[in-house]
């Protein structure tokens, strides 16, 4: 059933709300408020084809994009409706593999951990609507500055999912070549990665500004609400800002940094923080994974065409720990938790994938199987890793020779040497 016959109605008048956290409420469809601000301090421009999006809501949080319903309905709206137009049967059900198959990664790689083949892990259940719909926004010429948890970005920038994992196995300070996949390594330091997207972005800027021909290209910065609170995030916004450098910054707002819950952090909903430095926020439904897609392709458009940077705060739940060595239970209720269990990013395109008719069971029992052989293969893989030598902890050093290196590696050596001599067979 093709999407313009399938089921949809206006954004306005619903008033719905989102559970758990400050400035919850939701308008559905685009925001309230004005036009976007420029880092010039104008009305922002709109993206080719559509209108103008709205900046994020008043300080109350009453703006928030949404484009597709908990319930599966489709919204008509103004300012992003014409990029979820483009979104035809094979791109929706598309989105919702990429969610299916990350969620499944997520879940064998925490069994892997609690079975003691990893060291540690970082799930992101609950959040794949805001990474999948984001990462599939992305041109192969955007690179990403990922955190620890964007797992679902990685796979839509086509990485092998078990390089993922070898971070957390213990065998490697990184896991894959940034390079490959515009796709940088994760940053355990918080908000670290924030300051480098916007150099980065710089970069990008001056390297068109000498080769025309080169493709618009812009950077993302993806952090969570916890970072919100560096000055590290600050200070790239001031900078993104003073040089209109082409960058997102995405912010997942999944209600905790750790244990403490965003409305101790910030008394107003987080995108209204880029007035303060005259670009354009919006706040959208981060459990809405057509509505994350839409306008992180307006905010991409934005900074690539030389308008200067855009925030986006996706509001959305951690539905899991903070990592494998926290326990949730221990800070908030389940009943915080199960509030938002019926805002599930999959189960929501679902509903609408069967109710317009593009998905039957077929699809479904498909993906599962492809799910368990994708997790079979994920913990062959992980099985099969092996932990480098002590040696190559001298190599690593630099990238050249180094004759202080060689010097300590020889001293290793003869010690290494020295304990084996000593040991003689007993009877």
């Amino acid at each position: 059933m093709d999407l313009k016959h399938s089921p949809a109605r206006t954004a306005a008048g619903d008033g719905s709300r989102l559970p758990g956290g400050a400035g919850g409420a939701v308008g559905t469809g685009s925001s309230a408020g004005g036009a976007p601000i420029t880092s010039r301090g104008q009305s922002g421009t709109a993206a080719p084809g559509t209108a103008a999006p709205t900046a994020a809501g008043p300080a109350d949080g009453t703006g928030m994009v949404q484009l597709l319903t908990p319930e599966g309905e489709w919204l008509d709206d103004s300012s992003y409706g014409a990029y979820a137009a483009e979104l035809g049967a094979e791109e929706l059900r598309g989105l919702y593999r990429d969610m299916f198959t990350i969620r499944r990664f997520d879940q064998e790689a925490t069994a892997l951990q609690r079975q003691g083949e990893l060291v540690m892990w970082v799930p992101m259940t609950g959040q794949e609507g805001a990474q999948i719909g984001s990462g599939r926004a992305l041109q192969p010429q955007d690179y990403v500055f990922p955190t620890y948890r964007e797992h679902g970005v990685a796979l839509t920038r086509g990485l092998e999912l078990s390089h993922l994992l070898r971070r957390f196995r213990g065998i490697s300070h990184g896991g894959w070549n940034p390079s490959e996949a515009n796709f940088h390594l994760y940053t355990l330091v918080l908000a670290a990665q924030v300051p480098h997207a916007v150099g980065y972005a710089m970069g990008m800027a001056r390297d068109q500004a000498a080769e025309p021909q080169l493709p618009e290209a812009a950077t993302v910065a993806y952090f969570g609400d916890g970072a919100s609170s560096e000055g590290d995030v600050h200070e790239a916004m001031v900078f993104a800002a003073s040089y209109d450098a082409p960058v997102v910054f995405f912010c997942q707002n999944n209600h905790w940094a750790i244990s403490v819950p965003t409305e101790v952090q910030s008394r107003i909903p987080l995108a209204n923080r880029a007035k303060g430095y005259g670009f354009p926020g919006i706040r959208v439904d981060g459990n809405d994974v057509v509505a994350v897609h839409a306008v992180t392709r307006w905010a991409l458009e934005h900074a690539r065409s030389g308008k200067g940077p855009v925030l986006i705060e996706a509001f959305t739940y951690r539905m899991s720990a903070h990592t494998t060595a926290d326990d949730p239970t221990k800070y908030r209720l389940s009943a915080d938790e199960e509030a938002w269990v019926s805002r599930d990013p999959l189960t929501r395109l679902e509903k609408h994938l069967r109710a317009a008719g593009l998905a039957d069971d077929a699809f479904f029992d498909t993906l599962a199987k492809d799910g368990q052989a994708m997790a079979d293969k994920l913990r062959e893989d992980v099985l099969a890793m092996q932990a480098p030598g002590f040696e190559d902890a001298f190599t690593d050093v630099y990238a050249e020779a180094h004759p202080l290196i060689q010097e300590e590696l020889d001293f290793h050596r003869r010690y290494e040497a020295g304990f084996a001599d000593s040991q003689e067979p007993t009877a």
